[in-house]
């Protein structure tokens, strides 16, 4: 019984993205290959935006001023660009997969 009762041996890590005047800040994230993660995006301004990935297949509505969590991964080194749904031409980023991530955010 006690194999089924493991507890989980690594915390997934976060990295925080800002929306802000339709602007995702930083709009590259540079993550860690091979790892899930969890993207956590505070949406600042007061309209709702839908965060979207063709490349990371996913959407969510981060309602104003609110925040959501979106978690990615693992996945094999690459860029994987995403946008705002509601703001294409503004709000525009790319998550950066590296062996190593060289920023931590």
């Amino acid at each position: 019984m006690s194999l089924f009762c493991q507890p989980l041996s690594a915390a997934v890590t976060e990295y925080h993205v800002q929306l802000k005047d339709h602007l995702f800040f930083p709009s590259r994230i540079h993550i860690p290959a091979y790892q899930k993660v969890k993207l956590v995006i505070h949406n600042q301004d007061n309209t709702p935006e839908e965060f979207d990935s063709f490349s990371l297949n996913r959407e969510k509505v981060i309602f104003a001023n609110h925040k959501a969590s979106i978690f990615i991964g693992p996945l094999q080194p690459g860029d994987y660009d995403f946008f705002g749904e509601y703001n294409p031409n503004t709000a525009r980023g790319s998550v950066i997969v590296e062996h190593k991530a060289a920023h931590a955010n």
